[in-house]
């Protein structure tokens, strides 16, 4: 048997724009099915493999690798850089618009959480239902039944309807389906958004399981901590092009920076930049709680802001200096960091030097979020920055009890740290 297990070759797949074309008369249909070969014709004398036309864009573009039998590979990226399409078309969901995808073994898809889940069927009929949609026989259902429910941890609900179901239960039984059903190639697409931290431990055993029996696992995520954890090599996309390919290390710093990369690290060069210039930020960076350099910090953890400066009087009479955590490219402010709310006040700063602010424990969500700074002098405005610097943000166990909070759109961004507890004695 052959150890090639999935070979891309120049894969391109191309949309339509806008999504309600609208209904073609005879006439219109008679012109396009005549123009069509003539298109075709002059794609193919320009060296091009598909038509090109301005109400079209291209979702992937010539994108090719490999993967053996028994690699864990990521596929990492910014939303809409093609990561999905890619795992569609290596899934047999949609056909490539150009090149040829080959995969050599049975295929197991997560694509989306509860793929072919009905809500008013129970887990149980869900089960069967999910697994046959899979490719999976209905004996090789029943024998694995218990496994999957056991795996999933919904026993005590299985026969529940799964419009009942919390997602974190919906997550782990379509997790649990698509996991048992064997496959030499199991396509996962960030299936560990939802979920406790028990449960993500889960599927990267089994993943790694999966791994080590000699199957292969294509995983999509924008959890940079499990594509580290799982995948000993990953892909990152781009606009629909192979930006990068190799150790998942050196992928995700490529799209640490990738992410930095529309913010302009060269303060000076800002044409935003606003104030007298008594003082201007220089520089600014992230470092753990150990004074080492880091591009993410894990929710919880401990974390320095870094700004460096450069003042023009060197013996300046500082009045403030704060930076502001944003939602990411939007207009809310999360919380401030400022030196004359803390009460630790600067006097006759040297010409050059750095200001550090240090949190002993980050409460924000994993996520991204962008950093502004703002500095006076004397109370005028000396220097200030909207979007000056991207945070990213990745999980972590705040609370210390092993479970994860990372659903932002339900709890919101911040994490602040608190206790309940029931109060039987006193009567009402």
């Amino acid at each position: 048997m052959s150890s090639l297990a999935i070979s891309v070759e120049n894969l391109g797949k191309q949309y339509r724009l806008g999504g309600n074309a609208g209904y073609s008369t005879i006439r219109e249909t008679l012109r396009d099915a005549l123009l069509t070969p003539a298109y075709r014709l002059q794609a193919l004398l320009r060296g091009q493999g598909a038509i090109e036309r301005s109400d079209t864009i291209w979702a992937l573009k010539n994108v090719s690798f490999t993967v053996q039998h028994g690699e864990v590979v990521g596929i990492i990226g910014r939303n809409g850089a093609g990561k999905s399409t890619l795992l569609k078309i290596l899934s047999r969901v949609t056909h490539p618009t150009e090149g040829r995808a080959r995969l050599f073994g049975r295929v197991g898809s997560l694509l989306e959480v509860g793929v072919g889940f009905h809500p008013e069927l129970t887990g149980r009929e869900n089960v069967f239902l999910s697994g046959a949609i899979m490719g999976m026989k209905k004996q090789e259902i029943d024998r694995k039944f218990d496994q999957i429910v056991a795996f999933a941890g919904v026993e005590e609900f299985i026969d529940t309807p799964v419009k009942r179901f919390s997602s974190g239960m919906y997550a782990r039984l379509a997790f649990s389906v698509a996991a048992h059903m064997e496959p030499e190639i199991l396509v996962v697409d960030e299936v560990l958004a939802i979920g406790d931290l028990a449960f993500q431990e889960k599927c990267l055993g089994k993943m790694s399981d999966v791994a080590q029996e000699g199957r292969t696992v294509l995983f999509v995520s924008h959890n940079m901590s499990a594509i580290s954890m799982l995948c000993p090599t990953a892909i990152l996309l781009e606009e629909g092009r192979i930006n990068f390919h190799g150790p998942s290390a050196d992928t995700i710093a490529r799209y640490v920076n990738l992410m930095r990369s529309g913010v302009d690290s060269q303060f000076d060069r800002r044409a935003d930049r606003t104030g007298n210039g008594l003082l201007r930020i220089t520089r600014l960076y992230l470092e753990d709680s150990e004074g080492r350099v880091i591009d993410t910090v894990p929710c919880g953890s401990g974390v320095r802001f870094v700004l460096e400066y450069a003042a023009a009087d060197s013996a300046a009479s500082l009045g403030d200096v704060g930076i502001q955590l944003m939602v990411a490219s939007g207009a809310t402010r999360l919380f401030s960091l400022v030196n004359e709310i803390s009460g630790d006040l600067f006097q006759n700063v040297p010409a050059r030097g750095r200001f550090v602010c240090a949190v002993d424990r980050l409460p924000l969500m994993p996520g991204n979020y962008d950093l502004h700074f703002v500095c006076l002098v004397g109370r005028q405005l000396a220097d200030k920055l909207r979007f000056a610097w991207p945070l990213l943000v990745a999980d972590g166990d705040f609370f210390g009890h092993g479970r994860l909070s990372n659903n932002r759109e339900k709890h919101g961004s911040l994490l602040v740290s608190h206790s309940w507890s029931l109060d039987t004695d006193r009567k009402i």
